[in-house]
């Protein structure tokens, strides 16, 4: 299936190529003659060098801060750890100092951690963020030995450790089920480094809560016959070759399917954007297309265990989870502050799913305890947009201040 899927994109990628040179030559032309025809062509070309995925991970760009008094205030970058499979970055406002330091953890899920740059773009205007930048596993030796869900779990207990005490946790989609874990075993085994808040957002907890597409699909066939049918080889000619990966283009275009109405009249309505020399409304819908496009693949060990232990076995609510063997007990967590988050149309993560991490952290007293059900918005409306910014963020803020507030 990835060779197939590979010999096809390098037979299309000239024509995209040629699209993406002939979208800039006209739109170098566009400042002599800015007529409907050129623009019409403008969007035809673009359109063809979009469509198609590619594995070139897009830049973070966050832009700058602007703070009350109305200076804006850059944002730095930096990578400050890593390991074979991920580096950790540093989100912060120049000269910024002893904000808040927050764990923002991206899921492994068909898309490269710039999926949440809105996420973060929020986030830095009152905190420190590090963010798990995951390394896309074909472009990863098998040298570098495999990667499981115990893997992902431990690379965020190493992170908490690197970063020391008094951090705050975030996952987003799939990652929450092992932020939960982490911070279950740090709890066991009373680290230092435990976060002193978790924060949960629109992720997999308890599927059998209001089940969705995803879920049913999960549950309908054997884990055999996702290995059979959905796990391939990485073909020659990347340094993860021979690699048992599950593909990113089959995942998102999974996701592209479940809603291939809205995301056709998406695409359509950016070419009419560009015929009618809309470029400010365009701009936005180019480039959701083109992070959403941009897919990375998953470790095939990884995938199949996520869809085994969580979507169909359901271990987590169970009780049946484990960690390097020993079982998970999230009924042991009772110092971070809990914050759970759910979209009210979310057709990936249906409503209760989420918060399902509520009665599994018994040992939380209640006034540490939230939960935000977000009227309005959908799986990525929960960590990206307008609801996002205005209305969730303040929520996430105000969680980590209370938390933060134990330490001063």
């Amino acid at each position: 299936m990835y060779q197939q899927f590979d010999n096809l994109a390098r037979l299309r990628q000239p024509w995209r190529d040629f699209s993406e040179a002939s979208k800039d030559w006209l739109r170098h032309w566009r400042r002599f003659s800015d007529s409907p025809l050129m623009r019409k062509c403008l969007g035809l070309h673009e359109q063809a060098a979009l469509l198609g995925f590619t594995h070139q991970r897009e830049a973070f760009d966050i832009q700058p801060v602007v703070d009350a008094k109305g200076f804006a205030h850059s944002v730095e970058q930096e990578e400050v750890w890593r390991t074979d499979f991920c580096h950790l970055l540093r989100f912060k406002k120049a000269f910024s100092q002893h904000e808040p330091r927050v764990l923002l953890v991206a899921p492994m899920s068909g898309h490269f951690a710039t999926l949440l740059r809105g996420t973060i773009q929020a986030l830095v205007q009152d905190h420190e963020v590090f963010v798990t930048d995951w390394i896309n596993i074909r472009d990863i030796p098998p040298r570098a030995g495999d990667f499981d869900l115990d893997s992902y779990t431990e690379q965020l207990i190493v992170m908490l450790q690197h970063l020391g005490p008094g951090c705050h946790l975030v996952g987003v989609c799939q990652p929450t089920v092992s932020c939960l874990v982490a911070t279950a075993v740090m709890s066991a085994s009373q680290d230092p480094c435990l976060p002193i808040s978790l924060t949960l957002m629109a992720g997999p907890i308890d599927t059998r809560q209001n089940p969705t597409r995803v879920n049913d699909l999960a549950k309908s066939k054997s884990i055999e016959w996702f290995k059979e049918n959905l796990v391939s080889i990485v073909p020659l000619g990347y340094a993860g070759a021979g690699r048992e990966v599950y593909p990113g283009f089959v995942q998102v275009g999974a996701f592209l399917n479940m809603n291939l109405e809205r995301h056709q009249n998406s695409l359509k309505r950016l070419y009419e954007l560009r015929g009618l020399g809309q470029d400010q409304e365009a701009q936005p819908i180019y480039d959701f297309y083109k992070e959403y496009f941009a897919v990375m693949d998953l470790p095939g060990k990884f995938y199949l265990e996520t869809v085994k232990e969580i979507f169909q076995d359901h271990a987590l609510p169970l009780g049946n989870m484990r960690f390097k063997g020993e079982r998970v007990q999230p009924q042991l967590i009772k110092k971070p502050f809990l914050l759970t988050i759910e979209g009210e149309r979310d057709d990936i993560c249906g409503l209760g799913q989420t918060m399902a991490a509520q009665d599994l952290c018994s040992g939380i007293p209640a006034w540490k305890k939230t939960h935000h059900l977000q009227a309005g918005v959908g799986h990525y409306g929960v960590f990206s947009g307008q609801r996002w910014s205005t209305q969730i963020y303040p929520v996430v803020r105000h969680h980590i201040q209370n938390a933060q507030s134990l330490l001063s």
